[in-house]
């Protein structure tokens, strides 16, 4: 089984280049990073974990495409992805020549990561209507994929318009696009038509959701995807539960921390689980 690291990075934390050299030299196939852009201050939105209040690590994180450039720039094997980007909080046009700007500066190891974003306030403030933000990660994925593969490329939807126009660089190869979220029929039908995988958060759920996803697939004409169980804390047990369903990489998840704190967890990984 392959194994991937995720941090939830911060100006405080270990930096994103740096695990990526370390988490490549110990043999990991992937890092991930997620994204932010600002955290209102207003608690409408309660926080996703459940906490009575929000940590203050989501309001510090990095962008994750310049992090995950300067992770490229040092690193050779290691696939360095978003987990996840919020593609309804950023313009498709900029973010596409950003990607494959990115992309080719990692010799196409680049994974796009994406979600559907869970702070209704920081996505008002990037003029998201909540309820069509599923539909807007839509459009604007499949907008960013028509820059990234045509000649001359255009896009008519209800977010996003663009007459024929040229954008270059084009990416080092194809942007695989892994889809995050709870199990549901709306997130599977997204993962079937324009996903390349299904990023469970923890992975809880996965053999019971496992039916329907396939299902969903076969509805559109396509194999089953794969499925990467993303931010686990590994037991062998867990990981054999995993390998037993077909899993064939996990992203398991470090401290958010410094050096200090992450490279012995990242060592201890690398001990038990890649031999």
């Amino acid at each position: 089984m392959r194994l991937g690291i995720t941090l939830f990075t911060t100006d405080r934390t270990m930096a994103p280049h740096e695990l990526a050299v370390a988490a490549e030299e110990r043999g990991f196939v992937s890092l991930y990073i997620p994204e932010h852009t600002h955290i209102p201050v207003s608690r409408l939105t309660p926080p996703p974990t459940g906490v009575d209040s929000l940590p203050d690590e989501y309001a510090r994180t990095p962008d994750p495409l310049v992090a995950l450039a300067a992770a490229a720039a040092v690193t050779e094997r290691i696939r360095l992805g978003t987990g996840v980007a919020l593609p309804a909080q950023r313009d498709p046009i900029v973010t596409a020549k950003a990607i494959a700007t990115l992309d080719r500066i990692a010799d196409g190891r680049f994974v796009l990561g994406a979600g559907y974003g869970w702070n209704a306030e920081e996505a008002a403030d990037h003029g998201v209507p909540w309820k069509r933000r599923r539909a807007m990660v839509r459009e604007h994925v499949l907008a960013m994929r028509e820059l990234w593969t045509e000649e001359e490329a255009s896009f008519k939807g209800e977010f996003v318009s663009f007459e024929p126009s040229w954008c270059w660089p084009k990416p080092a190869g194809r942007i695989p696009v892994l889809l995050g979220g709870a199990a549901g029929p709306t997130l599977f039908a997204h993962i079937a038509e324009y996903g390349d995988g299904w990023l469970p958060i923890g992975g809880a759920g996965i053999r019971d959701a496992l039916p329907a996803l396939r299902e969903a697939c076969a509805a559109a004409g396509r194999e089953m995807v794969p499925v990467i169980p993303f931010g686990t804390l590994p037991t062998p047990e867990k990981l054999d539960h995993y390998a037993s369903l077909g899993v064939e990489e996990v992203v398991l998840r470090v401290p958010a921390g410094g050096r200090d704190a992450v490279l012995p967890v990242l060592d201890g990984y690398a001990r038990s689980y890649l031999g």
